[in-house]
């Protein structure tokens, strides 16, 4: 029984270890943006593609973390409560309705930034650590 105990208590640690910890993530958009105001429910529904409107007007170019990444999986968890998977599936139909294009891939954390940075209208997600003064955060997920 000890050992049965000690196992259990062993592959319990290794999973904490084996877990990508996350600091949380940082939805951001342009220091030169005039959408200061977003917030949760209008950001899920920019990257569920319900709209694309951003807060003070103009047509949000939305960017993604790559289909890889353990931050995607937390940023569509934490916003939406769904998985990446069945984003992209959501994308997937709207695509092949012809009603909306999904948000552009990048490589990471570094690449967003400079994409965002670069558009009044983009918005994006990174680690918290990344943030800089290039870009604003406007929703802190846990």
């Amino acid at each position: 029984m000890h050992s049965f105990f000690r196992t259990s208590l062993l592959a319990a640690a290794l999973t904490l270890v084996s877990a990508p910890a996350f600091a949380g993530i940082s939805v951001i958009v342009s220091a030169k943006s005039a959408a200061g105001a977003l917030d949760k429910d209008t950001v899920a529904q920019l990257y569920l593609g319900k709209t694309t409107a951003l807060p003070g007007g103009g047509k949000a170019k939305l960017y993604d973390l790559a289909d890889s990444s353990a931050a995607r999986e937390h940023f569509y968890q934490a916003l939406t409560g769904k998985s990446a998977s069945q984003a992209k599936a959501v994308w997937s139909r709207l695509v092949f309705s012809g009603r909306a294009l999904p948000p552009s891939e990048l490589a990471g954390d570094a690449a967003v930034i400079q994409a965002v940075a670069a558009d009044p209208n983009a918005v994006g997600y990174v680690d918290d650590s990344a943030v800089n003064a290039s870009v604003k955060a406007v929703v802190k997920l846990p």
